[in-house]
């Protein structure tokens, strides 16, 4: 009996020994760790939805840092589309609840070697051969500053308010994403699965009107 108790504390101890061999070994390879890697936070710190007059109204905050990946491609010349999406849908009691709209805005942020200037194309709508709808070109000398104006969505049209039967409840989902679809294809088959490329944050809510402060 005390053989046994003797032998089973041994073998306890020689794989825990030789976990702990293995775990320095990681470390002093520099391999990242899954449950103890960090990587950025995109999280969405604000939605607000206002009226003016017959428009509905949405302004967001979505804190993020970009990946040093992501940042590395970006000065070698390769665009990034990042894609603000929101889907609104009527409570109904006996049913799953119903969409009745969803909004789309598509910011394409490139840099410029000849000027050295970060060029931001904001446009709403699904893009398509037509083109898109209402567009917005901006230019700025730092990245900081372009990724800045995408954090901050201020007073986005999203809908007028004879779409909506605002007597009744809604519920509102918001997303924020890097498209990676709508990389080159070397880059997409790159990103796939890699953390390192992901940004992406959500918020549901719901939604209630403010008036125009």
């Amino acid at each position: 009996m005390i053989t046994t108790v003797f032998t089973t504390l041994y073998w306890r101890n020689a794989a825990l020994d030789a976990f702990r061999l293995i775990f320095a070994m990681v470390l002093s390879l520099g391999l990242a760790v899954p449950a103890l890697a960090q990587h950025p936070v995109a999280e969405v710190t604000l939605l607000r939805f206002e009226r003016d007059g017959e428009s509905i109204l949405l302004s967001a905050v979505v804190n993020f840092d970009l990946p040093s990946a992501v940042e590395e491609a970006l000065v070698k010349g390769v665009p990034m589309i990042f894609v603000a999406e929101l889907e609104l849908f009527r409570e109904r009691w006996y049913w799953t609840n119903k969409k009745v709209m969803s909004a789309q805005r598509h910011m394409r942020l490139a840099y410029q070697p000849l000027t050295r200037r970060w060029r931001l194309h904001v446009a709403s709508g699904v893009p398509s051969a037509a083109g898109l709808g209402v567009s917005l070109n901006q230019s700025f000398e730092t990245l900081a500053d372009a990724v800045s104006a995408m954090q901050r969505l201020s007073r986005w049209k999203i809908a007028e308010v004879t779409e909506l039967d605002l007597e009744q409840g809604h519920q509102v989902e918001f997303r924020f994403k890097l498209d990676l679809s709508q990389l080159p294809r070397p880059f997409q088959i790159g990103s796939l699965g890699q953390s390192d490329w992901n940004v992406s944050a959500a918020k549901a809510q719901r939604f209630t009107l403010e008036p125009v402060k």
